[in-house]
């Protein structure tokens, strides 16, 4: 897996591309807390290049997702398609996250 990450205005941009599984997703829960360690604790995942996702993403989604509750952050996901946005939506992860359909829409909200 893949992962840009880029400041845009106050929030912090990790575009994602790949596959998360329990090799590659220990990267986004570390790049996560590297951009909450720089201050950034509004972020947003763009998961529109990501082609899979495993159980073990989607631990390392929900431990960064608290670490950026617990500094009073927040994480948002954009781009959702295909078995991503299947895993999200069975997981119940769209009822833990707010979602937004593009990139443009997350960082207005």
């Amino acid at each position: 897996m893949d992962i840009q990450t880029r400041i845009v205005d106050t929030k912090a941009l990790l575009t994602c591309s790949g596959r998360m599984d329990a090799v590659t997703a220990p990267r986004f829960e570390a790049a996560s807390t590297e951009l909450l360690g720089q201050g950034h604790t509004a972020q947003i995942a763009d998961l529109s290049g990501l082609e899979y996702i495993s159980s073990a993403g989607l631990r390392s989604i929900l431990a960064a997702g608290k670490k950026l509750k617990a500094a009073g952050g927040s994480l948002a996901f954009c781009g959702l398609s295909g078995m991503v946005d299947e895993v999200f939506r069975v997981s119940g992860f769209l009822k833990l996250f707010k979602v937004h359909a593009s990139e443009a829409e997350a960082l207005e909200g």
